[in-house]
């Protein structure tokens, strides 16, 4: 929730949501925030899959912030911190975790939706904080 102190954040919440044996060709909704708030940064974690081919999609207020495959961010190099704020990281573990995190929070009046769909077999598990 917004202060009336400029860049203050009050009563701040973890948001967390687990699926697992992930069907190929589906949508999950992991995490779902009635506004109004502020959405500082999100990470979503994603075990298996061979393709990358699992879209993170971030919505608030019914508009669309980010829609990106994993893939997609290996390929154009978002490997690393960056200023457009959403990078990818492949961890020895077979993990692949995408963060999402603005120079500025993101105000949402009515709702934060923070989803993936998955393109490709063998995802064990995918994991969001929010």
């Amino acid at each position: 929730m917004a202060s009336s102190l400029i860049g203050a954040v009050v009563n701040p919440v973890r948001n967390q949501g687990l699926i697992t044996n992930v069907a190929v060709n589906s949508t999950k909704e992991l995490v779902k925030v009635k506004g109004p708030g502020l959405f500082l940064s999100a990470e979503v974690t994603k075990q298996g899959g061979n393709s990358d081919l699992t879209f993170v999609i971030l919505d608030i207020d019914g508009q669309n912030v980010v829609n990106i495959s994993i893939a997609a961010l290996f390929n154009q190099g978002l490997t690393s911190d960056n200023s457009y704020g959403i990078s990818v990281f492949r961890s020895g573990a077979s993990l692949e975790t995408v963060t999402i995190g603005f120079p500025y929070p993101l105000t949402f009046n009515k709702l934060l939706s923070l989803k993936v769909t998955v393109n490709e077999p063998g995802v064990v598990q995918i994991l969001a904080n929010v």
